[in-house]
């Protein structure tokens, strides 16, 4: 009984937060080839005639012939050059709101202040232009705020450094007290601004709408571009004498981080606070999303349309990658990969079972894992006192995983000291 009266208290209390924002847009289907098209000019895919025209089951067609492309060469979709301009700039935080909640404009607005009267601290801001480029310049200029680690806090073990990606319309504030956690520990870290996010937003938007939304080529093009940035990171990082790497992703988040992970054997750590396996799933059954799915429908669209129409960017097609038994891959030359998945039994935006679903998945493959529950949903999970059993979780998994990943370094470098 307890548990029954439970279970509708957290329901409704999960449905009150992902119901608050009056700015959620249903936007008309689009199918967004143009997003894609050097992708598609490049494999000289036969889809020209079905793009030009306006059947929607040639273009439906057409759209499942670049997801299977992408899957197939997937190593290519998701490769980059690195950039050559990284550089560190330093400016007042701000926070970049995606709701009009008095509160929420009324804590910008102090921001803004503090920073005009000079009273807020500035931060240090990783800059550099994305590999991949979108008709917005803005968004194209990646950012992601520098949290190095104190020097006395690194010796003794090799430099460390973890990739934050917080969660869909995450404001610039959001998981930056993971970070700070993270340099007690002695890792380093870089908190990045996924593609259309606070500062890499377009002008036009209050939401960051266009990383998901019911353009099918642009949500792909922005997990592309986001699993680009993550990897030209681990360059950079690579470049400042950084050693050992993880990644920590939070609902889509945890999306990019898995499948940059599976592309990028310098990814070791991997914590996912909120995990699934088809985006299109997500999308089509998650309260977050209903507008996008409200849209979908009202082009014609199922369920099973939407997940084949993201596979490309879905981390179900990407778990042999992850798991170093690809067909591509000898297991010798795919680093173990420590894991943790963070998962609500009352999420309402990422379904239990789909959760469950990455979980069986791992098992089927032997990957080094583990799990925990929290008694909660998605959007509680940023509330008290679930938000501090979340930072629990991923607070000491990433001081556990590194700290053997740094044990592991010293004992190979005595090893070839000996040899």
């Amino acid at each position: 009984m307890l548990k029954q009266l439970y279970a509708q208290w957290m329901y409704a209390w999960e449905t009150e937060l992902t119901t608050r924002d009056t700015n959620r847009i249903v936007r008309p289907l689009e199918w967004g080839f143009d997003w894609l098209e050097d992708w598609i000019a490049s494999r000289n895919l036969p889809i020209r005639d079905a793009i030009a025209g306006d059947d929607p089951t040639q273009l439906h067609e057409a759209m499942l012939a670049v997801n299977e492309s992408i899957i197939a060469e997937s190593e290519q979709f998701y490769g980059y050059k690195t950039p050559t301009d990284f550089r560190l700039e330093e400016r007042h935080p701000q926070l970049f709101p995606t709701n009009v909640r008095p509160e929420t404009l009324r804590q910008d607005a102090e921001l803004k202040q503090l920073a005009a009267e000079g009273k807020l601290p500035k931060a240090q801001f990783l800059r550099f232009t994305s590999p991949l480029r979108t008709p917005y310049p803005e968004n194209d200029q990646v950012n992601a705020r520098w949290y190095p680690a104190p020097p006395e806090k690194q010796q003794g073990k090799p430099r460390q450094a973890i990739i934050v990606m917080p969660q869909w319309n995450a404001d610039a504030f959001s998981h930056n007290a993971l970070c700070s956690l993270f340099n007690r520990f002695g890792i380093s870290a870089l908190r990045l601004s996924k593609p259309f996010h606070d500062v890499r937003r377009p002008a036009e938007l209050e939401r960051s709408d266009y990383a998901v939304s019911a353009n099918i080529g642009r949500t792909i093009a922005a997990c592309r571009q986001a699993v680009v940035d993550i990897r030209s990171c681990l360059d950079w990082l690579q470049q400042q004498g950084y050693e050992q790497f993880g990644v920590l992703g939070t609902s889509l988040g945890s999306c990019y981080a898995f499948i940059a992970s599976a592309h990028d054997a310098r990814l070791r750590v991997n914590a996912f606070n909120h995990a699934s396996t088809w985006v299109g799933e997500v999308v089509w059954t998650g309260q977050s999303t209903r507008h996008v799915r409200a849209a979908c429908e009202q082009a014609g669209l199922t369920q099973l349309d939407l997940r084949m129409l993201w596979s490309g960017v879905s981390p179900m097609v990407y778990m042999d990658r992850f798991a170093g038994v690809a067909p591509q891959q000898r297991i010798s030359d795919w680093p173990k990969k420590r894991t943790r998945v963070i998962y609500a039994p009352y999420d309402l935006t990422f379904l239990r079972e789909f959760s469950e679903d990455v979980l069986r998945e791992f098992r089927q493959r032997g990957v080094d894992f583990d799990a925990k529950m929290l008694p909660c949903g998605h959007y509680t999970t940023g509330e008290t006192p679930y938000k501090y059993i979340d930072g629990w979780y991923l607070g000491s998994f990433v001081y556990n995983a590194f700290k053997k990943l740094a044990q592991e370094g010293m004992l190979r470098s005595r090893r070839s000291a000996v040899n």
